[in-house]
């Protein structure tokens, strides 16, 4: 299991189930407005995003969930952002998503690039191409 959990803990009664799934930096997305305000504010700071659609019950997901966290700490002006589906189903609705893992990567708040499924050396690639491509304007 990993040791931290970034979400707001208020009410929800199934948080023990994404501490797979969000530690290091990854920031686990509880709504629609926070997904919206998590996008606003990377746009506005000029860093890349990306949102990775999963699942607790998915074995992929568990897979590559300690990855994407290490991969959190070291890219850290990126902005990682993780979705539980079952939670979120209208959310993910809205997004096709037909399988988990599922991510999507975004600059200027556009979407550039999307990654379906548990592939490590594949996130990695799209992650460097998009870390050697950001402007360095800021």
């Amino acid at each position: 299991m990993g040791n931290c959990l970034d979400k707001d803990e208020s009410t929800d009664t199934h948080s023990d189930q994404h501490v797979e799934l969000a530690s290091g930096n990854v920031k686990l997305i509880s709504s629609t407005e926070a997904w919206e305000q998590k996008l606003e504010e990377a746009t506005r700071d000029g860093k890349t995003v990306i949102l990775n659609f999963s699942a607790t019950w998915c074995g992929p997901c568990k897979m590559i969930a300690p990855y994407y966290c290490e991969l959190s700490e070291k890219f850290t002006s990126i902005v990682f952002l993780i979705v539980d589906v079952d939670e979120l189903s209208d959310f993910a609705a809205t997004w096709d998503i037909k399988a988990t893992p599922t991510f999507f990567f975004f600059q200027n708040g556009q979407q550039v690039d999307k990654l379906v499924g548990a592939n490590k050396p594949e996130l990695q690639k799209k992650i460097a191409a998009i870390t050697d491509s950001v402007p360095k304007w800021q």
